[in-house]
């Protein structure tokens, strides 16, 4: 069933807010391409089933446009959180390595405070041990020295008392002479 309609001018309904939200929610988001409503002819005949199918078209071509942004866009951002959790567990064990470094290199130096704390112990007690021996070598031959001093002492009063007594015998010996 076919009409003829005389000439006159239909309004074609815009749907600009549509694509308006598309371009408002995306920000940076692919658009959404504009599709031409279909045109009513002027003056023929006018198929009400076609115009309904095109407008099925065209929805189903923009609802397949969206969809297909929107996996585009779940794809990126999929691709971004993969890529950030990587570089997140490549900080980790960076990070983890840096920490191991740090305590090895502390460990190390905790060691060598301890070996130049043993060291200089060593040294300090080596030191005291000197001392202590010279002091000792020291008191020896000083307790040495005088001992021989007192040695000598001894002999010269024994070989004094000696020469006194022989001076005496010799003074007795002269008291005793005739004459």
């Amino acid at each position: 069933f076919v009409f003829c309609l005389p000439e006159v001018e239909v309004e074609e309904e815009p749907e600009p807010e549509e694509t308006e939200q598309v371009e408002e929610d995306g920000g940076g988001k692919p658009m959404v391409p504009q599709l031409a409503p279909p045109k009513i002819p002027e003056g023929e005949r006018v198929d009400f089933d076609d115009i309904h199918r095109k407008r099925m078209e065209k929805d189903l071509t923009e609802l397949h446009t969206l969809i297909d942004v929107h996996f585009e866009q779940r794809k990126k951002d999929e691709e971004e959180l993969i890529g950030l959790k990587e570089r997140i567990e490549r900080r980790r064990s960076e990070r983890a390595e840096i920490q191991r470094v740090r305590a090895e290199k502390e460990k190390d130096r905790q060691n060598r405070i301890a070996e130049e704390r043993h060291r200089k112990e060593e040294e300090e007690a080596k030191r005291k041990a000197d001392d202590e021996a010279k002091k000792k070598k020291v008191l020896s031959g000083m307790g040495a020295n005088f001992g021989g001093f007192l040695a000598k002492v001894r002999q010269l009063l024994l070989l004094s008392a000696l020469m006194m007594t022989m001076m005496m015998k010799s003074i007795d010996y002269v008291w005793s002479l005739p004459g």
